[in-house]
């Protein structure tokens, strides 16, 4: 990953410098570079990475609006080797850390200003009027894992918004809020972004009642909650799959409370990279 480091800043024509930053499961690297920007690398399995799988974030920097807090891209590469395939990023750098750098769901009270929620809610409005280059959590996937992991048939997706995809903690900086990490946005479930939110803060009870609070013209109405058991049973499948362990009964517990049925209990495979 060091050597496609290297590899992107040449091929993009710029020069890192600091010490490099790593991301989930060691599948990313970033590091600052000259003018300000930031070059993030990705490296995927070439049998599982789609020929356009930069498109999420190239399609973002034409369709969505500027009031949507999020870092703008200036130039992309790409490259095969052998059974790899390595996606650069040359963004906007920017200084704020992530709420939480080491997993997706919180473990403490970052204690987040009201502007910081403010520019959430603004920054989402505004996402839900851009054009989606794709649709994502398929039907077909909800009558998969429903049954499994929540114990109920699936619901039918008939309201989707354009949403980020993948809203959760490492995703999001400190004050002021940036909102990282485009490759999933597309048109999701009604509710599924600031459900997927609330749902990975679960341990932390006053940010989960602050999502609820914000977010209640939303996640209060059925659509909503169809979004909300949509994004419990892709966590509780991601618990089938080995983890988030310590949230897991807070998880099955929520899950409980939302459908009136408990959820099934499976030992969890191993979670492979």
């Amino acid at each position: 990953m060091e050597d496609a480091l290297a590899h992107a800043a040449a091929g993009l024509s710029t020069t890192t410098f600091g010490e490099a930053a790593w991301g989930w499961l060691g599948r990313t690297i970033g590091s600052r570079t000259e003018g300000g920007r930031w070059l993030r690398v990705h490296c995927g399995e070439a049998s599982k990475t789609p020929a356009d799988r930069n498109e999420g974030i190239a399609v973002a920097e034409e369709r969505i609006s500027d009031r949507v807090s999020r870092p703008r891209l200036h130039k992309l590469f790409r490259w095969g080797d052998g059974p790899y395939v390595f996606e650069a990023e040359l963004i906007d750098y920017v200084a704020q850390p992530v709420v939480s750098p080491t997993t997706p769901h919180l473990t403490k009270d970052p204690d987040l200003p009201d502007s910081w929620w403010a520019t959430l809610r603004e920054s989402l409005d505004a996402l839900s009027t851009a054009q989606p280059p794709r649709e994502t959590i398929r039907q077909s996937w909800a009558d998969r894992v429903f049954p499994e992991f929540l114990g109920i048939p699936a619901p039918t997706i008939i309201e989707r918004v354009t949403g980020h995809a993948d809203l959760q903690w490492a995703n999001l900086t400190h004050d002021p809020l940036v909102i990282l990490d485009w490759e999933r946005w597309g048109a999701v479930p009604v509710g599924y972004d600031p459900a997927m939110l609330y749902v990975n803060s679960l341990r932390v009870p006053p940010v989960a009642d602050r999502i609820r609070t914000e977010f209640a013209h939303i996640l209060d109405t059925p659509a909503g909650r169809i979004g909300e058991q949509i994004a419990l049973a892709e966590m509780l499948q991601a618990v089938g799959r080995g983890w988030y362990s310590e949230l897991a009964p807070l998880l099955r517990r929520r899950a409980e409370q939302l459908t009136g049925v408990r959820p099934p209990t499976s030992a969890p495979t191993k979670a492979t990279v």
